[in-house]
């Protein structure tokens, strides 16, 4: 089994989510007492989402490098960003490292791509929604077609994201709104919505949405579990 290194705490709240998933994965791929090898580099998340906002991605990069480093120089086989949003700086990441890094979005493009989806709504933060390095992604290297809110929705997800989601907090209000956004997204045409922010799927579920899901957090937490598990 190769060991995981996890850069969390991006929020707390779904790195708990991603250690839970991947363990609970092993047990039931190998049985009995069996759990997952891993290391977790977890950051203060008030430091990152101020360098967010105040769009200092030089420093958040320096940051995530050093931090993918330490998960290196600590044994682990390879690394996942534990977060949609800091996928920003994957590629620095990688690069700068000598073991692999399993991207979310490559990971979350198969999933849809296996159910023979094609045109899918994207929710996350306002970064993700609208910047290359997420969007154009999924677009330009997996071909598929993303729809994310207009301006107004996107404001929404994005405030109960950072404002409710990331403080541990849910609120009806919120999954009700978060519930007519997706539906806007599929009578739109989408297919498919992608949680493209780890704490969504603590809000809402396939219950949710009137089209299929896909919760990044899990089909990451997998992927890096197969990943792990590969030559077993």
């Amino acid at each position: 089994m190769k060991t995981i290194g996890l850069l969390g705490g991006m929020s707390w709240e779904s790195s708990l989510e991603y250690y839970r998933i991947i363990n609970e994965t092993v047990k039931t791929r190998l049985g009995g007492l069996h759990s997952a090898k891993s290391l977790m580099f977890s950051f203060d998340f008030e430091e990152i989402e101020a360098l967010q906002s105040q769009g200092d991605w030089q420093e958040a990069t320096r940051l995530m490098v050093e931090a993918a480093r330490q998960l290196e120089r600590g044994g682990a086989d390879f690394v996942i960003i534990c977060t949609n949003t800091m996928h920003k700086m994957a590629n620095e990441v990688e690069v700068s490292i000598g073991i692999p890094l399993l991207h979310i979005a490559d990971a979350t493009a198969a999933a849809v791509k296996a159910q023979g989806l094609q045109r899918v709504g994207l929710l996350g933060t306002n970064f993700t929604m609208t910047e290359e390095f997420y969007r154009g992604r999924l677009q330009q290297v997996h071909g598929l077609d993303v729809l994310v809110p207009g301006e107004a929705g996107r404001q929404v997800v994005h405030d109960v994201i950072y404002g409710e989601l990331c403080l541990g907090v849910t609120k009806e209000d919120s999954r009700a709104q978060y519930r007519g956004i997706m539906a806007d997204l599929a009578e739109q045409g989408a297919e498919g919505i992608i949680f493209g922010c780890t704490e969504i799927g603590l809000l809402v579920t396939q219950e949710d949405s009137p089209v299929p899901v896909f919760d990044t957090t899990r089909i990451h937490a997998e992927t890096a579990v197969a990943y792990a598990l590969r030559d077993e």
